[in-house]
């Protein structure tokens, strides 16, 4: 009598963190601008916004320098978020697809190869779109805002025009949002159709606090109006 095998689930093990260090400023922009993404596309159950995880073909490819990077902010629509973030990095064979956004932001280490090496790389990969901003004041980048938007097997640069108030706006088609360089080196996305920035989640946590109290006051209002009439019908 043949025995049923007990055959066990494979078990996918988490990559390896990627050996990145960030400076504070440059982490701060990567925050700000996933945070201010992952808020806008949070209703989505089928949308990642990530960063500082590997983007590679394979899992195999991790122990190659050649073959991998680990971008500063990442965008993929149509996927399994959680199962891309337990796996602690972006697998494109396994996945099905490349990310469809790509951001790096300038830091005095990597700025080099943003430009040149990962202009090459991200278009390798077939990534829809690749963005840059220089967020230091310092000039990392040629340009404080620059975009590249796949066309063939490479990146045609994307229109980045300069406003009367020094902003640099350039329209990300993949995201169907602006992308912004402000006067004070800050990166904020703008809604076409809302004709507003996105919030950031400092904004966000600010406007939800004054919603708050606001409601407090309106509810205490509501309370003092109610006793007033209470000892107005007793007397």
């Amino acid at each position: 009598m043949a025995t049923k095998l007990d055959i066990a689930t494979p078990v996918i093990e988490a990559l390896p963190d990627p050996p990145k260090k960030y400076d504070m400023q440059q982490y701060g922009h990567c925050i700000d601008a996933s945070s201010t993404l992952k808020a806008y596309f949070g209703r989505r159950g089928d949308v990642l916004v990530s960063g500082q995880g590997y983007l590679i073909v394979s899992a195999g490819s991790v122990r190659d320098w050649g073959q991998h990077f680990y971008p500063d902010c990442v965008v993929a629509f149509g996927v399994n978020p959680k199962s891309i973030v337990s796996r602690n990095g972006y697998v494109i064979s396994e996945v099905g697809k490349p990310p469809d956004f790509v951001m790096e932001v300038a830091s005095r280490t990597t700025s080099s190869r943003d430009e040149t090496v990962k202009w090459e790389g991200y278009a390798n990969l077939r990534v829809p779109e690749y963005w840059g901003f220089d967020g230091s004041g310092e000039g990392y980048y040629s340009r404080k805002l620059w975009g590249g938007r796949l066309v063939g097997d490479a990146y045609q640069s994307i229109e980045v025009t300069e406003e009367a108030d020094g902003e640099l706006r350039g329209y990300s088609p993949v995201l169907s949002l602006y992308l912004c360089a402000d006067a004070q080196d800050r990166l904020r996305f703008w809604d076409p159709m809302t004709r507003e920035y996105l919030l950031t989640h400092i904004e966000a946590r600010d406007r939800a606090a004054e919603a708050e109290n606001r409601a407090a006051e309106a509810e205490a209002e509501i309370a003092r109006l109610r006793d007033r009439l209470r000892r107005s019908q007793q007397g």
